[in-house]
């Protein structure tokens, strides 16, 4: 989604966000827009388009994910960051963001991507092997709940590779949130207050080290 332009205003910073294994559902819709109200070019891309699309429910959705190859979606999500960052209408600055599934890819992006992203904020996203993390360049933001014990028990690791790198990066565990917490869609994960403060970081974030 690409916000109306203020006047003298020709290009803005870019953020792609990247949806959970269900494909490209409401809630990510939801989360792009609110980045364009931000004032930022965001893109959401659905891995599912070679099967189809986001079927309009997360069920079958999560089916179909199971049927994309991971090696394509890897590859077809590089080369949108890399399509968005490089638009005639972007400043060039991208920042990425992804929950879940696309956490993960948030991460491994900021890898792969070095200095040509600026910022990644993965919610609860796996992190990327800790002998990569000196490739990182980028600004990071991490999210996780406090209940989600399998993610939040490699993050002591993954944060001491990123201090040992010199990366720029946060890490935030909010306490009584689980897996999912972000995701409003699904009453019995969403913690109200942790996404809300989750949301007012990551355009802190965004603003700071994408904008800028």
């Amino acid at each position: 989604m690409r916000p109306r332009l203020s006047p003298g205003t020709s290009k803005l910073p870019s953020i792609l966000v990247i949806h959970e294994n269900r494909g490209l559902n409401p809630h990510i819709e939801d989360v792009t827009r609110r980045l364009a109200l931000e004032n930022f070019m965001a893109f959401a891309p659905d891995t599912l388009t070679s099967v189809g699309g986001y079927p309009g429910d997360d069920d079958k959705g999560g089916q179909l994910f199971g049927q994309v190859d991971r090696a394509k979606m890897g590859e077809d999500l590089y080369a949108a960051a890399v399509w968005l960052k490089s638009r005639a209408d972007s400043t060039g600055k991208l920042g990425v963001t992804g929950f879940c599934f696309g956490g993960g890819i948030s991460n491994a992006l900021a890898v792969r991507m070095g200095a040509d992203l600026a910022a990644a904020v993965p919610f609860y996203g796996g992190a990327p092997p800790i002998a990569d993390v000196p490739k990182i360049k980028a600004a990071v933001l991490v999210h996780h709940g406090s209940e989600d014990a399998r993610l939040v028990a490699t993050w002591p690791e993954y944060e001491n590779a990123l201090k040992a790198a010199g990366v720029k990066y946060e890490g935030h565990i909010y306490p009584g949130a689980v897996h999912g917490f972000n995701n409003d869609a699904t009453p019995q994960r969403y913690n109200k207050a942790a996404a809300d403060a989750a949301w007012k970081r990551t355009v802190a974030w965004f603003n700071q080290y994408v904008r800028a």
